[in-house]
């Protein structure tokens, strides 16, 4: 579907366009085109390639999807996938955004990602100075975007590990707090996976060697790349966080357990002197001492309670009762 396709001319509107009018815009000098696409289907693309005579391999790779962030460059162009990372009921849904850029325009293809990038075109439109860089400072915008909403979301990610490691010392630990660990390991991995591979391209477009779409240009992507390295910095570290949360609470699961286990073993050994007494006497053997006398019973079931007494007092005072 076709989202809007726009000729600029020296940072300004220049008029909104039909696709097939694309070819005679980009004739005009100081001009570039600017479409902007939502899961196209194959002739739409086939289109766009002869307009913009975009490399068959990067069309083909924004027809079929499903691939890693990348910064290819093609003769004359410049082919880019990143991530759009969205929340969908509590879960992370994974888009694809293909952006191609060359000398005179540029073209957006996203795939399965709801939020568009109107908010970006306001931008560049309110920045006339800086549209007038042409399609590297589009480029530029866009990837910037998408950089930024990855913000929200690891602050999210965060806010929810606070929430388990709260509980972690809680009253009572149990199998939930691994189960929302290993949620937030799964969605710090998506989140790592849209951002590393991006790094290091983006670390190409801000050298000395770049792209001529990206002429000028590098500082802003390197500004991008310190963003990227700061996400990255902190998805390690909230990996590393999580791993240790998870081996907290395995321990405490497993000091929860040794609890139980010695109170078990304590009620175990108050049972213990008792039922061996009452075991002893309850063989019934003729020639057993105290058996017939008048205060036999008395005596056992007085021994019984001093000795379970004893143990009672002994165990609390080591703390296991």
């Amino acid at each position: 579907m076709l989202i809007r396709c726009v000729a600029y001319q020296q940072g300004r509107i220049l008029a909104e366009i039909q696709p097939s009018d694309i070819s005679s815009y980009l004739a005009i000098p100081e001009c570039f085109v600017w479409v902007a696409l939502f899961e196209p289907d194959l002739e739409t693309l086939q289109v766009m390639q002869e307009q913009f005579g975009v490399h068959p391999l990067a069309i083909e790779d924004a027809q079929h999807g499903h691939q890693l962030p990348k910064i290819e460059e093609y003769v004359g162009s410049v082919f880019v996938v990143v991530h759009m990372i969205e929340t969908e009921n509590d879960e992370l849904k994974v888009g694809e955004v293909a952006i191609f850029a060359g000398p005179n325009f540029i073209l957006s293809v996203r795939k399965g990602a709801k939020k568009g990038f109107e908010e970006v075109r306001a931008r560049c439109e309110r920045e006339p100075e800086m549209l007038r860089r042409g399609p590297g400072y589009v480029l530029y915008a866009l990837i910037d975007a998408v950089v930024d909403r990855y913000f929200p979301l690891l602050q999210s990610i965060e806010d929810d590990l606070d929430a388990v490691e709260e509980r972690i010392f809680s009253a009572v630990t149990t199998r939930e707090n691994i189960e929302a660990l290993y949620a937030l390991k799964r969605r710090l991995m998506t989140v790592r996976h849209a951002v590393a591979p991006l790094l290091e391209g983006l670390n190409n477009l801000s050298g000395t060697r770049v792209p001529l779409v990206c002429v000028g240009m590098q500082e802003y992507f390197r500004d991008v790349a310190d963003h990227l390295q700061r996400l990255s910095q902190t998805i390690e570290s909230n990996r590393e966080t999580v791993a240790t949360a998870i081996s907290v609470n395995l321990s405490m699961i497993t000091l929860q357990e040794s609890e139980t286990t010695k109170r078990l073993a304590s009620y175990a050994a108050l049972i213990a002197v008792p039922t061996l007494i009452a075991g002893i006497y309850g063989m019934n053997f003729e020639h057993m001492p105290e058996l017939h006398w008048r205060y036999g019973y008395a005596l056992v079931m007085g021994v019984m309670v001093v000795v379970d007494v004893i143990v009672f007092i002994r165990l609390r005072r080591a703390r296991w009762i």
